[in-house]
């Protein structure tokens, strides 16, 4: 399990990202219009499709990924209890290397839900 802080890890990206997203404008706004029109509520809720982009976060073991989907999730609503059922479908397709990046999203969703509450 990951010993960094996901909300730092999150900033670093975006600072990392920020000369890239000015060379590469075009190419960065066509993969933010995917993400936003692969989240938008259609036949799935978009806290459904949220809960699917992470249980790919963590079954591809992303970090970075995994704490910009928390992120997402916790300003969707989303239940600690609907995470769990998910990161245990995770680890059943994923065995001990998703359970290792379960509780990574785990201290991610605690990291995040407690400075969301501060």
């Amino acid at each position: 399990m990951s010993t960094f802080q996901h909300t730092d890890l999150i900033r670093d990206i975006n600072a990392s990202l920020a000369p890239f997203r000015k060379t590469q404008g075009n190419a960065m706004a066509g993969f933010g219009q995917l993400a936003r029109a692969a989240i938008t509520d259609g036949a799935l809720p978009a806290k459904h499709k949220e809960l699917i982009a992470l249980a790919v976060a963590v079954t591809q073991r992303c970090s970075g990924c995994i704490g910009f989907h928390v992120k997402a999730l916790l300003q969707l609503g989303c239940s600690r209890p609907e995470l769990e059922e998910m990161l245990t479908v995770c680890v059943y397709m994923g065995g001990g290397p998703a359970l290792m990046y379960a509780a990574e999203a785990l201290a991610a969703w605690d990291q995040m839900a407690g400075e969301t509450a501060a």
